[in-house]
């Protein structure tokens, strides 16, 4: 380009002050715009990713249950279809009479099933001692009564078979009645009345 033509070429505008302090401003404030709505990405971002996260697992949990019902379903079915059973469960018990702790009914069943066993081997009840010898092969007792029995024979033995206080307290804790009536109960009684 020669010079002529340098300086023959028309003045390019010049923005007047006040002019640049709006545009300026409004570039500010776009600015100011696009960070707030970068941290609101990046947060929702953030949010998506974790609940990615929590529906992986929850398809997991699904999968895992899902199978788990298909072999509940299979031992229903093989119990149902087979010669041996009677039906998909020997006995049902009033809903209304909830378990203390896991397992309770179970094993309490379980226990009276094994001393009723043990009676009809000793009266020479051949028969009926082997229906009960089969149910108790095939039901293992959850263990959480013997525990419980266990625990609470260790804690009268600690607090050296005395009804104080804080043993009491201790019971009311835990839905233990430790009184018939107004007497007040054993803690041997207690304990059988409890967990026997």
């Amino acid at each position: 380009m020669e010079i002529n033509d340098f300086l023959d070429r028309e003045p390019e505008e010049v923005p007047e002050p006040e002019e640049l302090d709006v545009q300026k401003a409004v570039v500010e404030a776009l600015a100011a715009d696009k960070a707030i709505q970068d941290e609101r990405i990046a947060s929702l971002q953030g949010e998506n990713n974790a609940l990615k996260v929590e529906c992986a697992k929850l398809k997991k949990l699904i999968s895992e249950l899902r199978a788990s019902l298909e072999k509940m379903g299979d031992v229903l079915s093989v119990n149902a279809e087979g010669e041996t059973s009677n039906k998909i469960s020997l006995l049902d018990r009033n809903p209304e009479l909830q378990d203390r702790f896991p397992g309770e009914t179970r094993d309490q069943v379980l226990e009276v099933l094994r001393t009723a066993r043990d009676a009809a081997e000793k009266d020479g009840c051949i028969r009926r001692a082997q229906l009960l010898e089969s149910v108790l092969v095939s039901n293992e007792p959850s263990g959480n009564l013997v525990k419980k029995r266990a625990a609470l024979e260790k804690f009268f033995n600690e607090n050296a078979n005395i009804l104080s206080g804080p043993v009491i307290e201790e019971l009311k804790k835990y839905g233990i009645s430790y009184k018939n009536g107004e007497e007040y109960l054993l803690p041997a009684e207690i304990i059988k009345r409890t967990y026997w």
